[in-house]
């Protein structure tokens, strides 16, 4: 035990007396002399009286009461587990096999901090499962400080569970602890690792103003979120320059993030600058730096640059790695210069960087997408003859390769080929394995993939449906194809015009007007201008599948875009047949739109009319309608009306038809 004693305003350090060998004594009262202790500060004698101690600093007991304290103390510590027991405790607790049984046996014994050495264990050997358990234990039992919640939300966003991160996260209730920096940065972090960047900033600017100060490992967090998205490099900026606002200097991670988000966002001239501002600030760039620049160089195919930088990389002392020489090669023939990718995939080879696919895949994409089919191929037989490590990817891209040459033959049998060797499906491969086996027609393929995806819980992407639609179609099953269409909107995705309008002609043609009509009604509501062609398509559909109500809604809605033939076909096929309710307002929507009615499409509403006595309301308001707009019944129909007045009231048709019979004149006369 040590006790501060004040002397002339200094501060001395003494031994408490209990703890010599020997006792002290005798205690005299009014002085004590203090021997054999050597002070850290100069004293002003050799004995201080009692009175001049600071009595909050030191207390005396006497000689019974001091060893009886000193007893109790030495019992207390010898009942607290030592380091060395805990640390074994600890062992125990990570080897448990029932981690619940060993908490429950253990956990009264454990620290905090021992728990928390616990959870990194399990969560560095990724037995998310156990750090889970824990975690709850901890909360259950009140044993959590800022490590246990840092720890715990960075391990869930590796164990790609943000949902439990954040549902710790909001269970804070110490606000210091919610705006601790390391915890705000786990859970930044998590959001960001788990694709959800958009949360992550929302989450950021929330901690900001409860009271977070970010420090640079906040912002390069942050940074590496802003690799994709169209708004990744301007969310980037906006950050450093709030780093340097608050302070806080760029480094060389910061540094590579930009490099990277420069080069993900087609921003060479940027990238540049910000390694050329690194140099200048004095720090090296390492390999790390020197690829991402080459990526942004790879972008545009600037090979000139790409070798230049290399040589720079050379000259200060680095030794280009698999990724610099890889995302060289990418430059390379990106830049079309397919020689000397030949020649530095070889140097891969040779150094030991090729024994996976990806180099090879870079060449043989680039190699068939400029058409030398045969020359891809060759490249594809090397990387099989050599037992290179694949997952696939290679496979993928030859068959999308023959797909796009059409060589189905060639794409179906490496089709086979991959799902004879590879168990593991995703859903770009399915996608690629789709269009080989429905560009060969092979329809029992077809199937059994789509049967797969249901296995695997799979679920359809747009390029997913538009291959199978254009299948159906190309093999005449147009209701199938119809359904997977109303399945591809009910899931999110719209099918683009060219598409839909193939398929609306094709279920026209077999009769199916009312399928045709729920295809356009998708198209219409993608929020997406059609072309004028559409609708008179659609209209001339609907019209010869006697759906004039769904034809009159065409022509409301579109009438502006539909050609005069079209409409006059509407006209007479729906006061032939059409809602007899709605026989004014489809004459109205005509007239509006300028098309001039002739006399035969009045003349039919007319006949319409008669047929029912009980519309005359409705024939007295076109007839009225039609002297308001300068229309004339002509001789025949004004026949019919005269010879059926007394079930329309005489007096009533005598007058609609004298303003007719005056107005006609009055054209005869204009003429």
């Amino acid at each position: 035990m040590e006790t501060l004693l004040l002397s002339g305003g200094n501060a001395c350090r003494f031994h408490n007396f209990s703890t010599r060998s020997s006792p002290v004594s005798p205690l005299n009262p009014n002085t004590l002399k203090i021997k054999n202790y050597k002070c850290c500060c100069k004293l002003t004698s050799s004995t201080t009286t009692v009175q001049e101690f600071d009595q909050n600093s030191i207390h005396i007991s006497s000689p019974s009461t001091s060893n009886n304290k000193n007893r109790a103390q030495k019992t207390a510590v010898s009942s607290s587990p030592s380091y060395s027991e805990r640390k074994s405790t600890i062992v125990q607790v990570q080897n448990a096999p029932n981690l619940e049984s060993a908490l429950s046996r253990y956990g009264a014994i454990l620290k905090v901090q021992d728990l928390n050495a616990i959870m990194r264990y399990f969560g560095n050997s990724y037995r998310w499962k156990d750090v889970l358990e824990l975690f709850a234990w901890m909360e259950k039992h009140g044993k959590l400080n800022i490590g246990s919640y840092s720890s715990f939300i960075k391990f869930m966003g590796k164990g790609r569970n943000p949902i439990k991160a954040l549902e710790a996260y909001n269970s804070i209730q110490d606000e210091t602890t919610r705006i601790n920096v390391s915890v705000c940065n786990s859970i930044l972090g998590c959001l960001i690792r788990n694709g959800k960047s958009k949360s992550s900033f929302e989450l950021f600017d929330q901690m900001k103003q409860s009271g977070l100060l970010p420090d640079a490992v906040t912002y390069s967090t942050l940074l590496s979120g802003c690799m994709k998205g169209k708004d990744g490099y301007s969310k980037a900026i906006q950050l450093v320059q709030e780093m340097n606002h608050n302070g806080l200097k760029m480094d060389t991670v910061i540094y590579g993030s930009l490099l990277a988000i420069c080069a993900s966002n087609n921003r060479c001239e940027d990238a540049e600058a910000y390694f050329q501002q690194m140099k200048n600030e004095g720090y090296s760039p390492n390999e790390f730096h020197y690829s991402s620049l080459l990526n942004a160089y790879s972008v545009e195919g600037n090979h000139s640059k790409a070798d230049a930088l290399v040589k720079d990389m050379k000259s200060a002392g680095l030794v280009p790695n698999k990724v610099s020489l890889t995302t060289l090669l990418k430059v390379y023939v990106r830049g079309g210069l397919f020689e000397k990718a030949r020649v530095l995939l070889v140097e891969l080879e040779t150094l030991g960087y090729a024994q996976d696919e990806m180099p090879y895949c870079l060449l043989m994409d680039a190699l068939a997408k400029a058409g030398h089919m045969d020359e891809a191929k060759s490249v594809f037989d090397d990387l099989e003859a050599r037992g290179v490590k694949s997952d696939g990817y290679c496979h993928s891209i030859m068959i999308s390769a023959f797909c796009r040459s059409r060589r189905m033959e060639e794409a179906k049998q490496l089709a086979r080929d991959f799902e004879a060797r590879y168990e593991k499906y995703d859903l770009v491969m399915l996608n690629t394995l789709l269009r080989a086996y429905c560009g060969g027609g092979e329809m029992e393929s077809v199937m059994h993939l789509l049967r797969k995806m249901d296995e695997l819980s799979i679920s359809p992407d747009n390029n997913t449906f538009h291959i199978l639609i254009k299948y159906f179609c190309k093999e005449k099953l147009y209701q199938l194809a119809y359904k997977t269409m109303v399945d591809m909107d009910s899931k999110g995705y719209h099918p683009n015009e060219e598409l839909g309008s193939a398929l609306i002609q094709n279920l026209g043609k077999v009769g199916a007007a009312a399928e045709a009509f729920a295809v356009y009604n998708i198209l219409r509501y993608s929020k997406r201008a059609l072309c004028r062609a559409l609708h008179g398509r659609i209209l001339n559909i609907l019209i010869s599948g006697g759906l004039l109500k769904d034809a009159y809604v065409v022509v409301k809605d579109n009438v502006e875009q539909i050609s005069r033939s079209s409409l006059k076909k509407f006209a007479l096929s729906f006061m032939k047949s059409g809602n007899v309710n709605l026989i004014n307002d489809v004459v109205k929507v005509l007239h509006n739109s300028g098309y001039k009615i002739d006399q035969e499409v009045c003349g039919m509403a007319i006949s319409r009319y008669v047929g029912e006595p009980e519309k005359k309301q409705l024939l007295v308001q076109l007839l009225q309608w039609m002297s308001g707009q300068g229309y004339v019944v002509d001789s025949a129909s004004r026949n019919l009306i005269l010879k059926n007045s007394h079930l329309f009231g005489r007096h009533l048709i005598s007058d609609i038809l004298a303003k007719q019979h005056k107005m006609s004149k009055e054209l005869k006369i204009q003429t």
